[in-house]
């Protein structure tokens, strides 16, 4: 073998949880990417590992994306949708009998009936377990990302908020997973000068940078970034294979831009009445997608020619192929130079399924492939890799700041739509130390005092939510959306309206008046990390 190949699916959305909502528009974003990737993909992965295929995916699960899998409301919310779509496309089966979008509207119905049984029968709506089994019985790796998926280099001069960052993210896997985290997902990629520091701290192992974060590493890394370097803080770093990415992902010439694919954006829920979609998504007056989409790309054009599920199966497998087939000319050409290269083809696990409808049958379809021994390279994981082939020679290196963002360094995150907000941030982070230094020193003084029980119970409370805030306002998601006019107003509005729900905690704890019937509200709404309830402050 020559080569190895490791597939890295990201799998991270920002936390949105809105109990004081009936119906959430942003609920939504959790609810597509269950029934169109996460469940298609533990789908597909045991389908593999029946056909006696050891998938050897790496998948890296957000701390935010895990506590909403594991959320009840969110749970039952998903289910109701589920029980929305399935009546959808029953009225779609109707409306659009005898027409050539009929078999479409019939496949619709039958997946979304399938999705509803695979959540609640075959995984008990418990997610995390089903891919946690996968890890245990050693058919994927799962690594961990920062607590709310912060952007860390706009944090660089307050490492005690990155700190923080790292240590809940390994947390929240330790809970969730049964072992430590051996790898780390950089939020974004995003690495400055010396955070591998703190990610030693933290004991992890590996991590990833795109590829010019090794490139440019000092001293410059002799194999670039087809293998591992070890940087002078002791972690191993994967360079990202910007030529697989490419092909992938590129907006022009990547595989999902194919005519013969599914067209995300034509959804009956623009194209259809807004009063006969809202009737079964709740939404009034509200337009969102629905997962019912009955064209294909077609090309530059707005006349969109209908979808053929047949023929865009057929290209998948194609593409996959044409994947598999690039990749072992790259190790092939690599090894002629005396090169056993590790190619990390890393993207967002979303693209798969959800944005890109035939996706996970091409992601089947390519690590099927990367299975047969006629190829000179076979599919791993990190851990696995590092297991087997510890790099040796050469010198530690000191990583270079990048980024996967937009001209590859911090401009997407500290951008001119986003960037005011920083002081608001930073002052956070700063004001959290107050915070915590208040709660011991009321907390020393309260030792042996059953009266003021109580109030240091009440002091807890507000600065763990405190905490909860400041994390939640650090998300990179938020600060994306700002910067790239998406959902911009709502992406603002949830900062902002974490900024301030800290700034009240913090002056209530600080005058030593906590409104607990207003904290126990902030409580229910953002109640990511319920398990810091019993971590001292």
């Amino acid at each position: 073998m020559n080569g190895h190949l490791i597939l890295l699916l990201h799998a991270h959305l920002p936390y949105v949880r809105h109990p004081e909502y009936e119906y959430a528009l942003e609920e939504n974003w959790l609810f597509e990417a269950i029934r169109e990737t996460y469940l298609p993909l533990l789908d597909t992965i045991e389908q593999m590992v029946n056909d006696g295929i050891s998938p050897r995916l790496t998948l890296s699960i957000s701390p935010p994306l895990t506590e909403m899998l594991n959320d009840d409301l969110l749970k039952r919310r998903f289910v109701r949708s589920l029980y929305q779509l399935i009546e959808l496309s029953e009225a779609e089966i109707r409306r659009t009998r005898r027409s050539a979008f009929e078999p479409l509207a019939c496949l619709y119905h039958a997946q979304f009936k399938r999705i509803k049984k695979l959540y609640e029968e075959r995984y008990g709506g418990n997610l995390v377990a089903a891919f946690k089994r996968l890890q245990d019985d050693g058919h994927i790796e799962i690594v961990t990302s920062a607590a709310t998926h912060a952007f860390l280099p706009a944090f660089a001069q307050h490492p005690d908020a990155v700190r923080r960052q790292i240590a809940l993210g390994v947390r929240s896997y330790s809970l969730n997973f049964g072992r430590e985290p051996a790898g780390f997902w950089l939020p974004e990629c995003g690495y400055y000068d010396n955070l591998d520091v703190l990610l030693r701290e933290a004991r992890i192992r590996y991590t990833f940078l795109e590829s010019h974060g090794v490139t440019r590493a000092t001293p410059r890394p002799r194999h670039s970034i087809y293998r591992p370097v070890l940087s002078s803080a002791g972690v191993y770093a994967f360079g990202r294979d910007f030529r697989s990415a490419q092909q992938v992902w590129c907006a022009t010439r990547g595989y999902p831009g194919d005519p013969f694919y599914r067209d995300f954006y034509r959804d009956i829920g623009f194209d259809l009445s807004g009063a006969y979609i809202s009737s079964f998504t709740r939404l009034q007056g509200i337009r969102t997608f629905t997962g019912i989409k009955y064209h294909r790309v077609t090309g530059r054009t707005e006349r969109k020619l209908p979808y053929d599920r047949a023929k865009g199966i057929e290209r998948a497998a194609a593409h996959a192929l044409h994947f598999v087939r690039e990749r072992a000319s790259e190790v092939r050409k690599l090894s002629s130079f005396g090169v056993r290269p590790v190619l990390v083809a890393a993207f967002d696990a979303e693209l798969f399924g959800h944005w890109w409808y035939e996706g996970v049958i091409w992601l089947d379809s390519v690590l099927r492939n990367a299975a047969e021994r006629t190829l000179p390279f076979c599919s791993t994981t990190p851990g696995a890799y590092l297991d087997a082939h510890p790099p040796a020679g050469g010198p530690p290196v000191r990583l270079a700041p990048s980024s996967w963002g937009e001209g590859g360094f911090n401009a997407l995150w500290i951008g001119r739509h986003n960037r005011s907000l920083y002081r608001h941030l930073h002052a956070m982070a700063e004001r959290m130390e107050v915070l915590e230094g208040h709660a011991r020193e009321v907390r020393h003084k309260s030792r042996g005092n059953a009266k003021e029980s109580k109030r240091m119970h009440l002091i807890r409370r507000a600065v763990r939510q405190a905490m909860r805030e400041m994390l939640l306002a650090q998300s990179s998601d938020w600060l994306f959306l700002m910067e790239k006019g998406r959902s911009a107003e709502y992406a603002e509005r949830r900062i902002m309206r974490h900024i301030e729900r800290f700034n009240q905690l913090f002056s209530m704890v600080q005058e030593n008046a906590i409104n607990e019937s207003w904290l126990k509200e902030v409580e229910s709404s953002d109640r990511i990390f319920p398990w810091l309830d019993n971590a001292e402050v």
